[in-house]
């Protein structure tokens, strides 16, 4: 009966030992938004340091930090809450019972799994410290280290097999801190003590303290993703209508290049003439004074300016003469409340969602430095990054920029400049000087156009144009098949707006239409029904 006996107590303690690995997440509550806070001390910044995620403390002052993406809190409702929620999570991590007892030189190459790990007096990180969840998306790593924590330069902490540094805590009863070139994941949360981080030190997590102050210096510091985490798609894009078919537009003032400029999109003003374009270095139609399209170009410009002016705002850029200067966005609406200086490198991380939205608003004039760069990570693309400018726009000579700029201001794009988007005021002069745009055009989209600038409304047809073919040569053919409209027409007009063709024709039939008498060129047709316009596209004639 002995042996029975003691196999069943060396199972029943094994199973204890397993249990008590088990590690729990804490309730971060409202500090799962900090990236760095303090309860009770300072919290200070010096070199240039990117920061995604609330920063501050509830009893002290934020000193030395540029642009957070995230905002900043000192001593307001924000931060008594996330006081009242750190020391929560403090307390449960303190109480979970370890089942691991590592020597306190952390590191080293050496390979953990997950579970509670207690050291009992001060730590330290050397080399490479090895987190294996063991592909289990849900392990929990908790480190209570019952005495100071610091780390060697270069040290870091690796995740393998599906570990998340969301899943990761580290509760320290004294100072942490960090030499240069760390990289730590996890929530760090030291308990009397204060918080040190130096140059190209990486925090995926957050760094939290319930009385010290926390200083850092020329660091990337980012709340970590997963775990229940929103994933961020930003706001919803605005519609442009025509104007998205441009690439280079003013609703109200000149369109002027000079030097060799190339424009994916259309070019035009509604008001004032478009001038020092090469139609061949054009992917559009260059509009040299106003027409239909201008027209209502001008009025759909208006209506996404009007949706972009309202869209609440997310986050706060406090510093608008510091923008740039390596700033990393998220997908959110951001507000800047005056001029903008913008400098060196903005980094836009879509986080992998790529259709997720930038809104940039910016409620003063905007001003790149050279070579000036935004730069798309992530999943980011150029045709989701949104710039509302109340104000002048001067991007500057050798300046890559991504995104569509819509202002209310007078817009210069300089020598060597890069536009990935549109580039659009609605009211000012545009001027361009040997630039590239490079807006993403929906062909398909621009053939379509409802409404005219008369206000007449579009005609309830169900009918497909096929004019073949595109380019042509002297003669094209046209085939309509219609359902329920009548009286059908087509006309064509030259780059001055003028009408050089209109024809009668008829549906469920194709048809040769004879244009020997026009010049090479950009064409615009429209098909009418009752003399209301029911399709638009493009010509070209070789």
């Amino acid at each position: 009966m002995k042996q029975p006996i003691l196999t069943a107590l060396a199972a029943f303690a094994l199973f204890s030992i397993s249990n008590l690995a088990i590690a729990q997440a804490p309730d971060l509550g409202s500090t799962a938004n900090f990236v760095l806070f303090s309860t009770d001390g300072a919290v200070s910044n010096s070199g240039i340091s990117q920061l995604t995620g609330k920063v501050g403390t509830n009893n002290g002052s934020n000193t030395g930090f540029g642009n957070v993406n995230g905002g900043m809190h000192a001593g307001d409702g924000t931060s008594a809450q996330a006081a009242t929620d750190l020391l929560i999570a403090y307390n449960q991590l303190d109480a979970e019972t370890p089942g691991f007892f590592p020597a306190p030189l952390l590191g080293n190459g050496q390979t953990l799994v997950a579970g509670v790990y207690e050291v009992a007096g001060a730590a330290a990180l050397n080399l490479d410290l090895i987190l294996d969840a063991e592909n289990d998306a849900d392990a929990v790593f908790v480190f209570q280290i019952e005495g100071p924590l610091s780390t060697n330069a270069g040290s870091k902490v690796k995740l393998i097999n599906g570990a998340q540094a969301c899943n990761v805590f580290w509760k320290v009863e004294g100072l942490v801190d960090m030499a240069a070139g760390t990289t730590m994941r996890g929530t760090v949360i030291a308990n009397n003590a204060g918080i040190n981080m130096n140059t190209n030190d990486t925090l995926e997590g957050r760094a939290m303290t319930t009385a010290g102050a926390i200083t850092i210096d020329g660091t990337m510091a980012y709340t970590p993703s997963g775990c229940g985490s929103p994933v961020l798609s930003g706001p919803t894009a605005p519609e442009f209508g025509e104007a998205g078919c441009y690439g280079i537009f003013s609703s109200d003032g000149p369109v002027e290049n000079a030097g060799i400029t190339s424009v994916m999109g259309d070019v035009g003003a509604n008001v004032g003439l478009t001038t020092g374009f090469d139609t061949l270095l054009v992917t559009g139609n260059v509009h040299p004074i106003p027409d239909n399209s201008t027209f209502m170009a001008a009025a759909d410009l208006l209506v996404a300016y009007d949706y972009l002016n309202l869209l609440s705002a997310d986050i706060e850029l406090l510093y608008p003469a510091q923008f740039g200067g390596n700033l990393v966005l998220t997908p959110h609406t951001y507000v800047m409340n005056g001029a903008a200086t913008f400098t060196d490198t903005l980094y836009l991380n879509a986080q992998g969602v790529s259709d997720a939205v930038f809104v940039i608003k910016i409620y003063g004039a905007l001003t790149t430095s050279t070579f000036a760069n935004v730069v798309l990570t992530n999943g980011a693309q150029a045709e989701n990054v949104y710039w509302l400018v109340n104000g002048a726009v001067e991007i500057n000579d050798y300046s890559e920029f991504n995104g569509t700029v819509v202002s209310m201001g007078a817009i210069s794009l300089m020598t060597g400049a890069t536009i990935n988007g549109r580039v659009m005021t609605g009211v000012g002069a545009l001027a361009c000087n040997a630039i590239t745009g490079n807006a993403t055009i929906d062909i398909a989209e621009c053939q379509t156009v409802v409404g005219e600038p008369d206000g007449l409304s579009e005609t309830n047809v169900t009918q497909t144009v096929s004019i073949y073919p595109n380019p042509f040569n002297k003669v094209f053919s046209i085939n309509v098949s219609t359902a329920g409209s009548q009286n059908l027409s087509l006309s064509v007009y030259n780059m001055l707006g003028s009408e050089v063709i209109r024809t009668p024709i008829g549906g469920n039939e194709s048809m040769m239409i004879d244009a020997g008498n026009l010049s090479s060129g950009v064409y615009t047709y429209r098909v009418y029904s009752n003399e209301q316009s029911v399709q638009t596209g493009r010509l070209i004639a070789q």
